[in-house]
């Protein structure tokens, strides 16, 4: 049995909130139900690989306040005999997202507080004393002190990262969506100390400036296999994985491309969407550790993402990895 997986990075509370519309400036409308869930990577990636392998030791680092919220957060983590949270450090405010939901036509957005992410960086993190074979963070461009400048590593992300390689510890990076155009300044530093770069095909595309969806939305595959190029040139030296809800794709450490589409899903298969993402990295990180081939870990990826989008919530319907390899070996698949 090896040393277990340390997921560190950004811990959320997600209030969830269903509107009667959304309102006008200065307008009001009624909330008609309210509800919780844990969002963010450490929540997401580390309860899902709890979940796929019960026997794997599963390590939380991260920053979460000394509130209510906070303790919410350590509840819920409890519930999982394989999870460690002692690396969960209580300072602040806990960070939250209100997710507001239109009743009627099931449009989101998001309301984003960081508190304790945003001064969570690299100094609170004993990367001397780290008991694991992997260790994963996310997500660059969503905590602010990591984000920041360093005069020598470029980020003190890739400090962090860089610190951690020096242990002898594999690393692997997960970047969040957003709107904007930082990808191609905060993301690079850190790829010259990734080991496994996991990431959706918009913020793929956006670190290296290529667009892979075109006018009509549409995937564009065929230039998927020059942005894995492009990344591994900024450093990633093993695996580097695109996401989207077409397939997955990959070059392994010997550059060997990998392409797997998703399952055609019947209707009414997807209860929620929330969290599709960080399974997949679970998958995809579960099958790194086990030391299994890339064709493999995208498998996985999709069969853990697949599994996902059954719960409303981003880890309710998590099962061990068998499981998830059964329902998505069941299902008719995608063309690419």
């Amino acid at each position: 049995m090896g040393k277990g997986i340390v997921v560190a990075g950004d811990i959320v509370l997600d209030v969830l909130k269903v509107i009667t519309r959304f309102p006008e400036r200065n307008g009001l409308v009624r909330i008609i139900d309210k509800s919780f869930s844990l969002g963010g990577a450490v929540s997401n990636t580390g309860r899902d690989l709890a979940c796929l392998d019960p026997g794997l030791k599963v390590s939380l680092a991260g920053m979460i306040g000394e509130d209510a919220e906070g303790d919410e957060i350590l509840r819920e983590f409890s519930r999982y005999k394989n999870i460690d949270t002692s690396r969960v450090i209580r300072k602040g405010q806990t960070s939250f997202t209100d997710v507001l939901t239109e009743n009627d036509t099931r449009v989101r957005t998001f309301l984003f507080y960081g508190g304790s992410n945003d001064i969570f960086d690299y100094s609170d993190i004993d990367v001397k004393n780290l008991d694991c074979d992997l260790f994963h963070i996310g997500y660059i461009l969503l905590l602010n002190a990591l984000d920041a400048e360093d005069e020598v590593y470029g980020t003190h992300m890739a400090r962090l990262l860089h610190d951690v390689q020096q242990m002898g510890i594999p690393t692997s990076v997960d970047v969040v969506s957003e709107v904007g155009d930082r990808y191609k300044v905060k993301v690079p530093p850190a790829l010259k100390y990734t080991d496994y770069f996991i990431v959706n095909e918009i913020e793929s595309g956006k670190t290296v400036g290529i667009d892979l969806r075109g006018e009509n939305d549409e995937l564009l595959v065929d230039r998927i296999p020059e942005v894995l190029a492009r990344l591994r040139r900024m450093g990633v030296r093993r695996w580097i994985v695109i996401h989207s809800p077409e397939g997955g794709f990959g070059l392994d450490e010997n550059d060997n491309y990998v392409q797997l589409p998703s399952p055609e899903l019947p209707r009414g298969f997807i209860v929620g969407t929330v969290g599709a993402g960080d399974a997949f990295c679970a998958g995809v990180l579960l099958a790194a550790y086990n030391g299994c081939s890339l064709e493999q870990g995208i498998a996985d990826g999709i069969a853990t993402a697949t599994m996902s989008l059954k719960g409303a919530g981003a880890s309710d319907a998590m099962r061990p990895i068998a499981e998830a390899r059964a329902l998505y070996d069941s299902l008719p698949k995608r063309r690419l």
